[in-house]
């Protein structure tokens, strides 16, 4: 399945007519899939290999060495989180990965709790550096999709801005192993939705990732290279009461032959700070599309999903 694609440069042209059209297509691939592909999204190629590059030296490193980098008690918000510690809401079997976690860097102008330190890595040159570059990059493209998804529902296009903007938004690196021994589940990843407002991911280094289809068929999901995928989460789902789809999804394992590689992935998890109301917004509730959400603010149901996955007690 070939997701819809789009084009920032669209959006951020200048030309009122260009960027309707790219909210109007954008808005419509959320509703009716909830996944897309951006074409022209800022983030260079140039920084997208580095990524990879320094994320595969980290995962290549001794166990032991990796371990120093767990952190108790930051329930896998910071650092790395050891092979099958995290599960999919509702499943008991861990997922079948590692990953590292990096976070946000408040700027000086941030007044509420402090977030967790960012776990220096120190065997890899310019691991770090690459990793808050990346961030920023990530940011500054979903901060402009969550304009036009603003535009789409009606709101001011700055709605998002100031919730976002110092929000405890994660870039996430994962590495699945190779597998070595009969897997029991053919799943990687399990099948679930996404916790926070939107999802950016650059590449993955081999196919795998599945979308459940409204017809209830799993779907592979294909993009060009220099294409990032884009999904909603389940804050956006819940804000929007329903409008804008938060799909399952899940990763697969490969061929047999194929058994001896291993997948890496590096998603961007738009959050919004701790204190944004999700309360469904008044123009998505209407006498076909009632209430169907309780108010909660994003930070209480970040808690709440972390818990379910495993990562928090």
């Amino acid at each position: 399945m070939s997701i819809p694609s789009v084009d920032l440069d669209e959006f951020l042209s200048g030309d009122a007519a260009r960027k309707n059209e790219f909210v109007q297509n954008l808005g419509k691939a959320y509703e009716e899939i909830g996944f897309v592909a951006v074409k022209n999204h800022g983030i260079s190629d140039d920084l997208i290999s580095d990524l990879y590059k320094y994320v595969q030296q980290f995962f290549s490193l001794p166990l032991e060495q990796k371990k120093q980098y767990e952190i108790k008690d930051l329930a896998g918000q910071r650092g790395y989180t050891s092979f099958g510690k995290e599960h999919a809401k509702g499943s008991e079997a861990p997922d079948l990965k590692e990953f590292f976690q990096f976070g946000q860097t408040a700027r000086s102008d941030f007044n509420e709790v402090i977030y967790p330190e960012n776990v220096s890595v120190n065997e890899i040159k310019d691991f770090d550096r690459t990793l808050a570059e990346a961030y920023r990059a990530f940011e500054k493209s979903g901060s402009a999709l969550l304009k036009a998804i603003a535009l789409y529902l009606g709101l001011d296009e700055n709605y998002f801005d100031d919730f976002v903007y110092n929000g405890n938004s994660i870039l996430r690196s994962i590495h699945y192993p190779p597998i070595t021994t009969e897997p029991v589940s053919a799943i990687r990843a399990e099948q679930h939705e996404d916790i926070n407002l939107i999802t950016l991911l650059v590449g993955a280094s081999a196919d795998g990732l599945e979308i459940l289809s409204k017809q209830n068929e799993w779907v592979a999901v294909t993009s060009l290279p220099e294409q990032i995928v884009v999904n909603v989460g389940d804050m956006l789902q819940r804000l929007t009461n329903n409008k804008l789809c938060s799909t399952t999804h899940r990763v697969v394992n490969p061929a047999r032959q194929f058994w001896h590689t291993s997948r890496f992935s590096i998603p961007f998890f738009l959050h919004p700070k701790a204190n944004m109301s999700l309360r469904c917004l008044e123009n998505c509730i209407d006498v076909t599309h009632p209430k169907f959400y309780d108010d909660i603010t994003a930070g209480e149901y970040l808690d709440e999903r972390l818990r379910e996955i495993g990562l928090k007690a």
